[in-house]
C-alpha cells in the first residue's frame, strides 16, 4: 500500500544502526498477501484444512485474521507515507489529490476484479476487498493529514465500534423486529447489516445473496480496524526505542485479544459481519504477529547481522526476500491473483485449467486437505513469479 513508505528517524543504538524503513511492515504485509492468496485459491473448497478456510458464521480462523491484518498494515503504512511525502515537501492540498485519486483508483480496480473477465452489469458487485479498503484509507489518511494526533482516531475507533454494537444490538430490523428479543442476534439475514444491504442492491449484486460480507453497515467498524493500524503507525514514529515499541505494540496486541475476547460473550466474533469483538480480537493477532516481526527483524536481526559488521538493510532483504517481493507489491500481487484464474478460465472454460490441476494433483494424493494445501502453494508461487520479476528490476507499483 506505501511501497515508498520511509522509516522516520530512529534512535542510534551501540547494537541498533539506523534503518530506513520498518523492514518488518512491509514483511508482515508479504505474509500477508501470500496467505491471502493462497486462502482464496485453496482449490478444495469446503474441503481444505480449517485453517484455510472462513469461519461460516459466527468464531474466527486464521484466514479470518488476512484481511483485517491487510486493513491494519494500511492503517501504518499511510502514517508513513504521509510522513514521507510531507517531508519532501508536498503541500496538504496535493495529498489530498493524490489521496482522493488512490482511493478512486483502489475502488475502481475492485470493480474490475469483481466482474471480470465478463463485466455484467446486471450481477456486478460493488462491495468487495478493495472497495472497503479505498473507503477506509480514504477516510483515514484524510483525517491523519489534517488532524496527525492521536487521541481523536482513538476516540472514533471506540466510537464506530461501540456505535456498531449498539445499532447491531439494539436498533429493530424492519420486517423482522428485535435483536435478542423476537430474533436472535445475528441472525443471518435477520440483522441490520444484511437487511440495509438488500435495501441497497438486488440479490445478484450480494456476493452471498441475502447479504454481502464487506456490506455498507459493516465498513463502520473496518474503519476502526484501520484505525487501530494508524495508531500503530503512530506509535512507531515516536521517540521510544524499539525494543519498548515492540514491548508496547505486544502489551496493546494481548490487550486486544481479551477484550475481544470478552466481548465475544455479548456480540459474537463474526468476520462476516465484522463485528465490534472481531475487530479488537483479530486487531489483538495482528499487533501481536507485528511485535514478532519487529522483534525478528528490527531487533534481533539488526543485532546480530551488526556483530557481523554487515548492512543490515541488504541482509534483511535477502533473508526475507520471498515475503518482501509480496509485500512490496501488495496490491500488485492481489490483483493478479484475483484475474489470473478469470484469464484462465477464458481459455479453457471446461474444465477450467485450474480445476484440472487440483483434481490432478487430488488424483496422485487422494487426500483431498493435503491436495489443497499442496494446489494453493503452487497457485502463490505462480503468482510469486512475475512480482518476482517487478521486485529484481525493482518497479514498484503504485496506486
Amino acid at each position: 500500500m506505501t511501497d515508498s513508505a520511509v522509516l522516520p528517524t530512529i534512535e542510534r543504538t551501540a547494537t541498533i544502526p539506523k534503518l530506513h524503513r520498518w523492514l518488518s511492515v512491509d514483511v508482515l504485509r508479504g505474509l500477508t498477501i501470500g496467505f491471502m492468496i493462497m486462502v482464496n485459491n485453496n482449490g478444495g473448497g469446503d474441503q481444505a484444512y480449517w485453517a484455510m478456510k472462513h469461519t461460516d458464521w459466527n468464531g474466527f480462523t486464521p484466514t479470518d485474521l488476512v484481511f483485517p491484518t491487510f486493513l491494519f498494515l494500511v492503517g501504518i503504512s499511510t502514517v508513513f507515507s504521509m510522513q514521507a511525502r510531507l517531508a519532501k515537501g508536498d503541500t496538504k492540498s496535493s495529498l489530498l489529490f493524490h489521496t482522493i485519486r488512490r482511493a478512486l483508483t483502489l475502488f475502481l480496480l475492485g470493480l474490475v476484479v469483481n466482474s471480470f473477465p465478463y463485466f455484467h452489469l446486471a450481477t456486478m458487485r460493488f462491495y468487495g476487498v478493495l472497495p472497503r479498503i479505498a473507503i477506509c484509507y480514504l477516510i483515514v489518511a484524510v483525517l491523519y493529514l489534517y488532524s496527525p494526533s492521536w487521541k481523536n482516531k482513538a476516540a472514533l475507533a471506540a466510537a464506530a465500534l461501540i456505535g456498531y454494537w449498539i445499532l447491531m444490538r439494539f436498533v429493530p430490523v424492519p420486517g423482522y423486529g428485535v435483536p435478542t428479543h423476537t430474533i436472535p442476534l445475528l441472525d443471518r439475514d435477520a440483522n441490520l447489516t444484511a437487511w440495509l444491504d438488500r435495501q441497497i442492491f438486488s440479490a445478484p449484486h450480494l456476493y452471498e445473496r441475502t447479504r454481502d460480507p464487506e456490506g455498507l453497515l459493516s465498513t463502520l467498524p473496518a474503519l476502526a480496524t484501520a484505525l487501530i493500524g494508524m495508531l500503530t503507525g503512530i506509535w512507531l514514529r515516536s521517540t521510544r526505542s524499539i525494543v519498548a515499541k515492540a514491548r508496547g505494540i505486544a502489551y496493546a496486541g494481548c490487550a486486544g485479544i481479551i477484550a475481544g475476547g470478552l466481548w465475544n460473550f455479548t456480540f459474537p466474533v463474526n468476520k462476516k459481519l465484522w463485528t465490534s469483538s472481531y475487530v479488537l480480537y483479530a486487531a489483538g493477532w495482528s499487533l501481536l504477529l507485528l511485535a514478532l516481526s519487529i522483534y525478528l527483524i528490527d531487533i534481533y536481526g539488526a543485532r546480530r547481522t551488526a556483530a557481523r559488521n554487515a548492512d543490515i538493510d541488504a541482509q534483511t532483504r535477502r533473508r526475507y526476500m520471498i515475503l518482501l517481493v509480496f509485500g512490496t507489491n501488495a496490491i500488485a500481487a492481489y490483483v493478479l491473483s484475483e484475474l489470473l484464474p478469470g484469464l484462465l478460465d477464458l481459455i479453457r472454460p471446461h474444465p477450467s485449467i485450474l480445476r484440472s490441476f487440483y483434481l490432478g494433483i487430488l488424483h496422485i494424493i487422494p487426500y483431498a486437505p493435503i491436495a489443497s494445501m499442496i494446489y494453493c502453494i503452487v497457485f502463490a508461487a505462480i503468482c510469486w513469479l512475475p512480482i518476482y520479476v517487478l521486485y529484481r528490476r525493482r518497479i514498484f507499483l503504485k496506486i
